[in-house]
């Protein structure tokens, strides 16, 4: 819901950024890269309870996420075949176990810490499992068939209510405040089914 209003705004300072590393031994591959180990590390930092020092490592890695694009693509403007598909399917499959690690981290840490219960995180499990699937069978079969929509991302995007900008605020925010991430689950999974449903509906029509 709130993507495109946050690539407008950050585009600039991620513009900025992007010249600084634009040297030759930085690539967007090994930005992707960055950003989930980054990413693993937050997991596991939550995980042991470190809720600073999870929330830090969190912020950090999505801004490397990103980066990577928008190197890639400064790259591409010059020539210099920054953008590919192989560095598209790295970033998606990164993002993929960066959230779904970040689900498991906070799960853990929160249970044990705060007595909270597991149900929540896997529900929030599935819903990401749905959501993902109706998300990647759209982008393949719109490539496949032409029919693919171009916002400058590697894969054709079905926005709707919950996108990467609302993903990446919720996951800080139950590291901010893991004593109440049990609800903030259970209310962030109800937004993401609806997305799923939203999703499937509007894939369908389109690609009827």
């Amino acid at each position: 819901m709130l993507d495109r209003t946050m690539r407008a705004v950050l585009s600039g300072p991620l513009d900025a950024m992007a010249a600084a590393l634009d040297r030759p031994g930085v690539t967007p591959d090994r930005l992707t890269l960055a950003g989930l180990a980054l990413a693993l590390a937050s997991a596991g930092a939550a995980a042991a309870q470190w809720w600073a020092a999870a929330v830090v490592l969190w912020l950090v890695s999505r801004v490397a996420d990103g980066l990577d694009g928008t190197l890639a693509r400064r790259r591409r403007a010059r020539g210099d075949g920054g953008d590919s598909e192989a560095g598209g399917f790295l970033d998606i499959t990164a993002d993929f176990i960066a959230y779904g690690t970040g689900v498991l981290g906070v799960a853990w840490g929160a249970t044990a810490g705060y007595g909270v219960a597991w149900w929540p995180f896997l529900l929030v499990l599935v819903v990401y499992y749905v959501n993902g699937t109706a998300f990647l069978a759209f982008s393949s079969i719109t490539e496949r068939t032409g029919r693919r929509i171009d916002d400058g991302r590697s894969l054709s995007f079905l926005g709707r209510i919950a996108e990467g900008t609302e993903t990446i605020v919720v996951h800080a925010l139950w590291l901010i405040l893991p004593f109440w991430s049990g609800g903030i689950a259970v209310v962030w999974s109800v937004f993401v089914g609806i997305s799923a449903v939203q999703r499937v509906v509007a894939g369908y029509r389109l690609l009827r």
